[in-house]
């Protein structure tokens, strides 16, 4: 069974930093890319990372630079390091994976399978 759970939402201030990490399991780890896509209350939801299993990356335009994805073989969590934080950055992140070796630009926001979420939130 295909899972993959979230964690590492906060509450941070603006210019700060935080990771979020996916563990994923139920399915070959170092075969498929895995995404991380958001989505803010009112707006459209939007692929913000991908990273393919030859560890190339793709990234969404606006947080190209303030964010880092990163995968770990060993212990097959996917990170999301995010600096520089900005009042348009909180939403729900998601992590997901179609099974597929399938990241490219502009990066996707659909995945057949993804996690419940985690809340980041940006806030003096």
């Amino acid at each position: 069974q295909v899972q993959l759970v979230e964690s590492g939402g906060d509450v941070v201030q603006p210019g700060g930093s935080l990771r979020l990490s996916c563990v994923t399991s139920g399915f070959s780890f170092d075969y498929y890319s895995i995404g991380w896509f958001r989505q803010a209350p009112g707006k459209e939801r939007e692929g913000v990372s991908c990273i393919n299993l030859g560890s190339s990356t793709y990234y969404l335009d606006s947080v190209e630079g303030r964010f880092t994805i990163s995968r770990d073989s060993a212990k097959k969590p996917v990170y999301l390091h995010m600096d520089s934080l900005r009042p348009e950055d909180p939403a729900v992140y998601y992590c997901g994976t179609s099974l597929y070796s399938d990241c490219a630009a502009p990066v996707r926001s659909d995945y057949r399978f993804r996690g419940p979420g985690t809340q980041l939130t940006v806030s003096l």
